[in-house]
């Protein structure tokens, strides 16, 4: 997908952020869509009715909690090892993070969903 697309799509979205405790501390508990990049490539789109503490889950929480920390660890599993939560977190911080508070995060995360078909994103809607 063209870097303007993903731009024009992502435009008002918070700036491009490493993902690390510190940052998610800074995020609103409004509700939102947040996503996870890794090099301008969106890996992740996930929406929440509190921004930070579901960034905060994805990062420090557990497989059970958060379908991203899940999906992380099983791509880090492939590697020979179990990852821990650490692995999980370590991998998450290389990557970064935007997110945008909106009254409507069902919608917003969708319609990103469908046009930039991310890595960690298992179950796409259907076109409205």
């Amino acid at each position: 997908m063209p870097d303007s697309m993903v731009d024009s799509l992502l435009a008002d979205f918070t700036a491009p952020r490493p993902y690390t405790k510190e940052v998610v501390a800074d995020a609103s508990p409004a509700p939102g869509v947040h996503v996870v990049l890794d090099g301008g490539t969106v890996l992740y789109v996930g929406r929440t009715g509190n921004l930070r503490r579901r960034l905060r889950q994805h990062l420090t929480g557990n497989r059970e909690s958060s379908v991203l920390h899940l999906q992380v660890g099983e791509l880090l599993d492939r590697q020979g090892l179990a990852a821990t939560a650490e692995d999980i977190a370590g991998w998450l911080g290389r990557r970064e993070v935007r997110w945008l508070e909106t009254d409507n995060p069902e919608s917003t995360k969708d319609t990103l969903v469908l046009a930039l078909k991310p890595r960690f994103n298992r179950q796409v809607p259907k076109p409205r």
